[in-house]
């Protein structure tokens, strides 16, 4: 039996290890879809299932983890090989680097942990993180790709939609108990409501709900992370998004305690200057973004 390409298994590897498409096509330099035919390929020649879905992730399957530890001890030995004959007479070849601008990390906790993880991960790529609060601060002569807290358009910019925010309101679990417990829509006339900005989310979600209230007792933030933080300690009743607070949700700081969510005057976009995008390099990471985001380019 013909034995598969060699590249096939190279492909293999960087998906085994990264447990994403999008994130091997940024490691190899090339699309998502040709990262997905190259594993079909794979699968077809050997007929065998390798990896299984679960959510976004891609996990390996028990024939999977097999080839797995095979392939990337001869990957590895290859490299080494490779390394021995190289010294002393040509480099290897440089990790490329990408400049990434996000906002302030409290705000996108679910893009930094996958980042976190990528960079961790990543033997090709190399991504340097540095932050803006939003479109006007972003430092472009430093950043080659944005994730923007804002609403386009952007002129002399590329940009597509990362996550659509829903807001939904959020507090400290406090605020299901006791007399003043929020129950209903109604209950929020009884507690301070959390502002990141001059009242425009606010109002969005208390007219979506169909009941009007006085601001007189809330409080003003510019910063989104000190809002959450106010809601934590039982300060108040903020907006946020389920995804956005997603760990504050599940480890039980933050509880939602009425089902009604509206969408967000401002979402998460990312942005790179007109003509960066065509980049490989570039592109390639633009589209493990939006893959992350739940929004992939394809």
């Amino acid at each position: 039996m013909t034995s598969p390409p060699l590249h096939h298994f190279k492909v293999f590897e960087s998906v085994a290890r990264l447990g994403s498409l999008a994130a091997a096509a940024v490691e190899l330099h090339v699309t998502i879809g040709a990262v997905s035919q190259q594993i079909k390929a794979l699968q077809t020649s050997i007929g065998v299932e390798l990896f299984t879905k679960r959510g976004r992730q891609l996990v390996l399957t028990d024939n999977g983890r097999q080839l797995q530890t095979h392939v990337a001890r001869a990957l590895s030995e290859i490299s080494d090989a490779v390394s021995v004959l190289q010294t002393g007479s040509v480099a290897q070849q440089e990790a490329v680097k990408i400049t990434l601008s996000i906002p302030p990390a409290e705000g996108v906790e679910w893009l930094t942990r996958p980042l976190l993880h990528y960079m961790e991960e990543s033997r090709s790529l190399r991504v340097n993180v540095i932050t803006a609060p939003g479109m006007p601060q972003v430092d472009w002569r430093r950043a080659d790709i944005a994730v923007i807290y804002g609403t386009p358009p952007w002129p002399g910019f590329w940009w597509r939609l990362l996550h659509g925010i829903r807001m939904t309101p959020v507090c400290s679990p406090q605020h299901l108990r006791g007399p003043r417990a929020i129950r209903n829509v109604t209950d929020l006339l009884q507690h301070r409501l959390l502002h990141e900005d001059a009242g425009s989310q606010w109002r969005q979600w208390l007219g979506d709900a169909g009941i009007s209230r006085g601001g007189k007792e809330d409080i003003y933030f510019e910063d989104f992370g000190m809002v959450l933080q106010a809601a934590r300690d039982g300060f108040g009743i903020a907006l946020s998004d389920e995804v956005v607070s997603a760990r504050d949700l599940d480890e039980g700081r933050l509880v939602c305690p009425l089902p009604i969510s509206v969408p967000a005057v401002h979402n998460y976009y990312v942005a790179c200057p007109d003509g960066m995008r065509e980049r490989p390099e570039i592109r390639a990471f633009i589209d493990w973004l939006l893959s992350t985001g739940g929004h992939p380019d394809q």
